[in-house]
């Protein structure tokens, strides 16, 4: 392989390397949006009952108490409802995920043109790059914001675990026994 060969091929692994980090990135991002819209309805769903409960049991026993607990409950329960309000993590998540989506395309694109780089041309190699980064600087520009923390469980995921990627084992396992490598 010449220098420029070799400055390409790692300037699109390096392309490559972006993506899935970005990749598994709105997927940890949608994630963390799940879980906290589901704390987000329980704490919302308990409140509701508390306040609902403490105001008929006042109504019932007429303890100060009681209307004390329904009222803050109320309001604490006001407050979270106008929080989530002025935030739709529903669509958030929804983004998140269609941006995943979209970069998985992209990244089995990368896969293949690593894949095929041996027997490219580097006009052709320039091409199918060139092509690419349009591709993801158009998901980029659509892409919703995720956070630190979704980025290192995305990290986490990619050194740590090995997210995304097989041993020759883990796929000789999936497939037929008249396909595998290791028989």
């Amino acid at each position: 392989m010449d220098d420029y060969h070799e400055k390409l091929h790692g300037q699109i692994r390096e392309a490559f390397g972006k993506v899935v980090y970005t990749y598994m990135t709105h997927i940890e991002m949608a994630n963390l949006l799940i879980r906290k819209n589901r704390c987000l309805k329980t704490i919302q769903i308990i409140l509701s009952s508390i306040s609902t409960v403490g105001f008929l049991a006042d109504v019932i026993t007429n303890q100060i108490l009681l209307t004390w607990l329904a009222g803050i409950s109320a309001a604490l329960s006001l407050a979270l409802n106008l929080y989530s309000k002025g935030r739709n993590l529903a669509d958030e998540i929804r983004s998140n995920t269609e941006t995943s989506n979209e970069l998985w395309k992209i990244r089995e694109d990368y896969i293949s043109l690593l894949t095929d780089f041996q027997v490219l041309t580097d006009e052709d190699i320039r091409k199918k790059r060139d092509l690419l980064e349009t591709s993801v600087s158009e998901i980029y520009n659509n892409a919703p914001m995720t956070n630190g923390k979704a980025y290192a469980l995305a990290q986490s995921d990619l050194k740590n675990k090995e997210y995304q990627f097989f041993s020759p084992d883990e796929i000789d396992n999936m497939l037929p026994e008249r396909l595998r490598i290791s028989k």
